[in-house]
């Protein structure tokens, strides 16, 4: 990680927890996976995925984190950064939630503080990647400051590329010059 420092993987807002991942989180992560469709990981995968993003977050210094309601203290997804199609350099945000706490604005606080987390890394950009379909990630991303760049296609369609500017320690803009 030349040049960064780690991310923190003890995020706190409002009414949301991130923290790493544990063992325990392996039935939820992967109910989470089976609500997506398509491949549902069994509980054993389910632990080797968490184990792999233990070891890559020890290694990178960033990490998908999960994310969890403070009063009630159940999981509801997770939020964090990832090289995915992007760079460590300008790595991307990724977040991911079920579809029963959809619409209450959990996505995007999660989002903005793992936005916020981020700038405090030393990084000067993020990215994101979204299906065309997908409104509600759009519309997230588009309250926390990213901007449409550009889109790609690969064999399951359009990608929408957004990116974000970022300051060490002021992530959000404070006016229309502070881009």
């Amino acid at each position: 990680m030349p040049g960064y420092e780690p991310m923190s993987f003890h995020l706190a807002t409002a009414r949301l927890t991130m923290q790493p991942w544990a063992e325990g989180d392996a039935g939820a992560l992967r109910d989470l996976h089976a609500e997506r469709g398509g491949w549902t990981p069994t509980v054993e995968e389910t632990r080797d995925i968490i184990a792999g993003g233990l070891a890559s977050a020890a290694e990178t210094g960033i990490a998908l984190l999960p994310i969890r309601r403070r009063e009630e203290g159940d999981f509801i997804g997770y939020c964090g950064l990832t090289v995915g199609r992007a760079t460590l350099d300008e790595p991307e945000i990724a977040y991911e939630l079920f579809k029963r706490v959809h619409g209450n604005g959990y996505a995007t606080e999660a989002a903005a503080a793992v936005l916020e987390a981020a700038a405090m890394t030393g990084r000067e950009r993020l990215w994101s990647t979204v299906r065309t379909w997908n409104t509600a990630s759009f519309r997230v991303l588009e309250k926390i400051g990213f901007e449409r760049d550009h889109v790609t296609t690969d064999d399951r369609g359009e990608i929408v590329w957004l990116t974000r500017e970022l300051r060490r320690g002021r992530p959000w803009p404070t006016g229309p010059d502070s881009r």
